[in-house]
């Protein structure tokens, strides 16, 4: 059995010297609605599992009706803090990107400067990216460009995350690593393509599926989804037209069993 979460959330501005109407911080169940993220769990029959483990062992009658209730009633677990999720998998916490902090201010300049240059670079009619034929194949242009960006920068060292086993795992949540060098302080990024002008209907999705091995949340971070808005292709050209920054510290989503 696996756990899915969909969730809403209501965005402010970061209050920063920055280009402020692109970068907005999720504080609450209201306003946008996005279908999505929808994040792969198996969170909650891991922690039953482990229970079992140490204490008395439970009988099919024990779990029975928790998992009815689970499968019965998709909407019980409302309002779960993405923040705690991470947690309770990883051990590591998810910290709030503070914009009156002079790093946090830094990293995110340098994320805005990174995120401008690549809708620039990805206009460019010899870009690669305009030969693929799917908008999830985009992401990976994305996500390499911005590596590379992030990553040229002095202060900085951008990289794919590794996983709890210390191999480069490019698959899963998150896709980037962003260490500002001096400080160590890290922001996990991972960027979603999407239409422009679905953001109350249907964001894109990512999933996240915690596993020992292959948890890639090793750090006390700020967790950061890049949202890139596309409006389609236009005489063989994907058209890139936005972007926005969104702070995950108080996303909040729902756990569906299926």
């Amino acid at each position: 059995m696996h756990y899915y979460c969909c969730t809403t959330l209501k965005e402010h501005n970061l209050k920063c010297n920055l280009n402020s109407d692109k970068l907005d911080i999720c504080e609450g169940l209201d306003a946008m609605e996005f279908q999505a993220p929808k994040l792969k769990l198996t969170l909650i029959l891991c922690l039953v599992s482990v229970g079992c483990a140490v204490g008395q062992s439970a009988s099919n009658a024990d779990i029975e009706p928790f998992v009815r209730w689970l499968l019965d009633d998709d909407e019980r677990l409302e309002n779960v803090r993405f923040s705690e999720v991470a947690e309770a998998v990883s051990s590591f916490k998810v910290l709030p990107v503070d914009t009156t902090k002079a790093v946090d201010s830094a990293m995110l300049r340098h994320l805005q400067a990174s995120l401008d240059a690549m809708l620039l670079e990805l206009a460019k009619p010899e870009n690669p990216v305009h030969g693929v034929g799917r908008v999830n194949e985009i992401s990976r242009h994305i996500e390499d460009f911005l590596l590379s960006r992030l990553n040229a920068a002095e202060a900085y060292e951008c990289s794919i995350p590794a996983n709890a086993t210390g191999r480069t795992q490019r698959s899963g949540y998150p896709d980037l690593r962003l260490v500002h060098t001096a400080s160590e302080r890290v922001f996990y990024i991972d960027p979603k393509v999407y239409k422009l002008g679905s953001e109350t209907s249907s964001f894109r999705t990512f999933y996240f599926e915690p596993k020992l091995e292959t948890n890639k949340i090793l750090d006390n971070a700020s967790h950061l989804i890049v949202g890139i808005a596309h409006s389609g292709k236009a005489e063989g050209r994907w058209q890139l037209d936005t972007w926005k920054v969104i702070d995950l510290i108080n996303f909040r989503v729902r756990l569906k069993a299926e």
